[in-house]
């Protein structure tokens, strides 16, 4: 079989979903993730976006191995130079340059001209060429880019050294015969094709990401680019789990693979939906929660007789285990790192230790504890040490017709800070009000959402919050029993966002994206 190429772009263009920013902590937690995933690239950032993107890219760079490492830059020196100062630690690098093509943005976004912009795409590449050997070359909405004009940047890149080119469905504008017809014309007419990986980055507007990415394939792509969850721009991009899954399943049809682990895909997906906040619908192809499930009694009847009749899929091959229940309040530290570890995490000692505590006593409210309760337990946990305050108690009074009232004790460092609040409309503003006038940070919440973790009357609410303050947006994630306690704690961990930084702008923009 013909294997195909999977770049991981969850931590580049999936963080630039709103509301999906990740601090280091996590970007690297979720690296691990895809490297035990398998997957071939893993496209950290955009190092001149932001300090905190090269940090985050320079930091993966110098500390994952067995996969490739990429940067992206647009075709100018100074993104191109810093995306290479970011990179200089990875032990497989690769520069990614774009510059759009289409004429909508040659004429209103860039203003130049067909032969500048041939000029300007062999330049970056060539100044990206200097610094290291593999380097891919975008030309941003291809899919809209007139087909000769496409053909002549590519074979241009390639000349001066592209040995990938991406081909970007930017606005998710293709269909599947459109996709394909634009890479059967650049192989039927780009005479040095053969020289580079053809590549395709396909967004989701209209629904059709995986399908225009297969057709990709089908006509020739050699890799594929997309993210954990399909997460990323607007709607989102070709999501890992079902491109990978739809090769292997119909092997068949596209005589591909991947090198994909896929039995991590679940673990991983549960990672990146915990950390980003993004939930994944329940009937999401692959990993959703109804992915397995059937009710039907025709359906049931059928499994029950042969799995194969309304299975194309084994859960097992995509990591979703069939007993649930694994560990109790008399299990050890062993045994909820070994499972930590099967459900796709890395914790460190010191990250065991927080997590055991949490775990003994969860074990003591609940009668039963779910790998979805231990996932919960972790993710609460990853970078948690870096907080600047932390929850020691509470206590709010409410009732219908009653002004509110809470009592709120937060510690930082050594110190413990306790005060009071009364008012507010109910007895969750009147917590987070308290919080506000202890830590002396203002944050105005523009979302709320609680779901139940597993099942149960005693089941975890796990609890989000999406808050903006200066401009930017930060989001806080709590977990606890009790929905209330859940709730503080996802407003506390909103505000110490708020403290190191780590907001995402409420625009979302970056100084560009494929």
């Amino acid at each position: 079989m013909r294997r195909i190429t999977i770049f991981d772009t969850t931590l580049r263009d999936g963080e630039q979903s709103p509301g999906a920013s990740m601090d280091l902590n996590e970007k690297l937690e979720v690296a691990q993730a895809l490297v035990d995933l398998g997957v071939d690239v893993i496209e950290a950032g955009f190092p001149i976006a932001s300090p905190g993107d090269f940090e985050a890219v320079r930091a993966i760079a110098g500390v994952v191995r067995g996969v490739q490492i990429c940067g992206l830059a647009r075709c100018n020196d100074k993104d191109i130079d810093r995306a290479w100062e970011a990179l200089t630690g990875a032990e497989r690098p690769r520069i990614h340059v774009f510059l759009a093509t289409s004429a909508i943005h040659r004429e209103f976004k860039l203003k130049m001209g067909k032969e500048e912009i041939i000029a300007r795409a062999a330049a970056g590449v060539r100044r990206a060429k200097k610094y290291c050997d593999n380097i891919e070359f975008s030309p941003e909405d291809a899919a809209r880019t007139e087909p000769d004009f496409l053909c002549q940047v590519v074979e241009a890149a390639i000349a001066a050294g592209a040995t990938t080119v991406n081909i970007p469905d930017t606005v998710g504008y293709a269909t599947p015969a459109h996709m394909g017809g634009v890479i059967q014309t650049l192989v039927d007419r780009v005479p040095n094709l053969d020289r580079a990986v053809v590549s395709v980055h396909c967004h989701n507007d209209l629904g059709l990401a995986v399908a225009n990415s297969l057709a990709a394939v089908e006509h020739g792509a050699g890799q594929v680019e997309c993210t954990i969850n399909g997460i990323g721009e607007r709607a989102g991009n070709c999501a890992l789990e079902e491109i990978v899954m739809a090769l292997r399943t119909r092997g068949d049809f596209y005589n591909c693979d991947t090198g994909i682990e896929t039995t991590r895909l679940a673990p991983t997906s549960r990672l990146v939906s915990g950390i980003t906040g993004m939930q994944v619908q329940r009937n999401k192809a692959i990993v959703g929660r109804n992915a397995f499930a059937h009710e039907a009694g025709i359906h049931q009847d059928g499994m029950l007789k042969q799995r194969s009749t309304y299975e194309i899929m084994r859960p097992e091959d995509v990591g979703v285990s069939k007993t649930d229940l694994v560990l109790g309040k008399h299990s050890g530290r062993a045994a909820l790192a070994d499972r930590a570890k099967a459900l796709g995490y890395h914790v460190s000692s010191e990250e065991l230790d927080r997590v055991f505590d949490d775990f003994k006593k969860l074990a003591d409210r609940k009668k039963e504890i779910f790998d979805a309760d231990i996932a919960a337990l972790i993710d609460k946990r990853i970078g948690s040490e870096d907080d600047a305050w932390s929850l020691v108690s509470y206590e709010v009074r409410a009732a219908s017709g009653q002004t509110p009232s809470s009592t709120v004790t937060l510690s930082r460092a050594d110190e413990s800070v306790s005060d009071t609040f009364f008012g507010g409309d109910g007895p969750l503003d009147a917590l987070f009000n308290a919080i506000e006038k202890i830590t002396g940070t203002s944050i105005v919440v523009r979302d709320f959402r609680v779901r139940s973790v597993t099942r149960g009357k005693d089941a975890q609410g796990e609890t989000t919050i999406e808050a903006e303050h200066g401009g930017k947006l930060y989001r806080g994630r709590g977990v606890s029993t009790d929905t209330v306690e859940a709730s503080v704690l996802a407003f506390l961990a909103a505000v110490n966002r708020v403290a190191v930084g780590s907001g995402q702008p409420l625009d979302g923009e970056r100084p560009g994206a494929i």
